[in-house]
């Protein structure tokens, strides 16, 4: 059964996972504006992809982190 430590990197991970999902999305969806022409939602669209995959990768650090504070057997 996994320890505290365990079950708190998991959960970081799968925040970080999450959150890089979420930019992801926002990225197709600025290409989308961008393949019509509309320069204002990719503009706005490119702009919250780039925050939130700067997010991600501020909790995919995190997450290294608490993983290397797990003991190993």
């Amino acid at each position: 059964m996994p320890d505290a430590n365990e079950k708190a990197a998991h959960e970081a991970h799968r925040r970080a996972a999450a959150q890089h999902d979420i930019a992801a999305k926002a990225h197709r969806t600025a290409a989308e504006h961008n393949e019509k022409g509309d320069e204002t939602q990719t503009s706005w669209h490119s702009q919250r992809a780039l925050e939130h995959s700067d997010h991600a990768f501020k909790l995919a650090k995190e997450a290294h982190s608490k993983s290397g504070q797990m003991e190993t057997l």
